[in-house]
């Protein structure tokens, strides 16, 4: 199984959303732009988000057993993907990539 690096690309917020309608939260997103994780198949990396892992985990596990070409060509690199977390109030986007066997 190939490993797959989780690149943290953009976060996003909606404030007049927020304010709209959502409950006041003190502590939502841990997340900062540049970050990466690395997953080992189906594990969730220490520290990465739940809801987001939730978002994101199947396209990982595509990727780390070597599926490609995700979207029928979606992505210039078949051996990625671009997904956001759920979020509807501050999405965050992972740049989601397959690693060689090799690679640390």
């Amino acid at each position: 199984m190939k490993k797959v690096r989780i690149s943290v690309m953009r976060i996003t917020r909606y404030p007049d959303l927020m304010d709209e309608y959502e409950n006041p939260i003190e502590h939502a997103c841990d997340m900062t732009q540049g970050q990466t994780f690395l997953a080992n198949g189906w594990q969730k990396p220490d520290g990465f988000c739940d809801s987001a892992w939730d978002s994101i985990s199947p396209f990982v596990m595509t990727l780390a057993h070597g599926g490609e070409n995700i979207y029928d060509g979606w992505m210039k690199n078949p051996k990625s993907a671009m997904i956001s977390c759920n979020d509807g109030f501050r999405p965050v986007s992972f740049l989601l990539e397959a690693l060689d066997e090799n690679a640390k």
